[in-house]
């Protein structure tokens, strides 16, 4: 990924978390996917008052990008507070699309603080189904 491409993916990351839809946890998230033609898609995460309806900002990006025909999936980039990683549902969703991709975790009131990972770490025993 350039550098060019990096500062693109980390800021579209952090313009989708002002987006987000977080009245119960006051948890704001974006994300961001670089997809393998170039172009960036963004997600952020919006709750529900059945907290398990609530979607998250990296399947909100990856539904996006899959709806606009994009299914090669680059990097990602996750803005939160503090910084975080994807939670193990969006770490084995994402894993569906590209199991070693490059995950950047953006630090929303330190911008600056970016730490860079993929999801072969985060996720290193994915579910694969097996046709038997």
């Amino acid at each position: 990924m350039s550098t060019f491409d990096r500062a693109a993916l980390i800021a579209a990351a952090l313009e989708a978390r002002r987006q987000a839809y977080a009245p119960y946890s006051q948890f704001a998230v974006g994300a961001a996917l670089l997809t393998v033609s170039g172009g960036i898609v963004t997600g952020c995460n919006v709750e529900n008052a059945s907290y398990g309806l609530t979607i998250c900002a990296e399947r909100g990006a990856a539904c996006s990008a899959v709806a606009a025909g994009e299914r090669e999936f680059a990097a990602i980039a996750v803005a939160l507070a503090g910084g975080g990683t994807p939670c193990g549902a969006c770490r084995q969703f994402l894993a569906e699309f590209n199991p070693q991709l490059p995950v950047l975790l953006v630090d929303a009131d330190r911008p600056w603080l970016v730490i860079e990972t993929s999801l072969a770490s985060l996720l290193p025993s994915r579910f694969e189904f097996r046709k038997v």
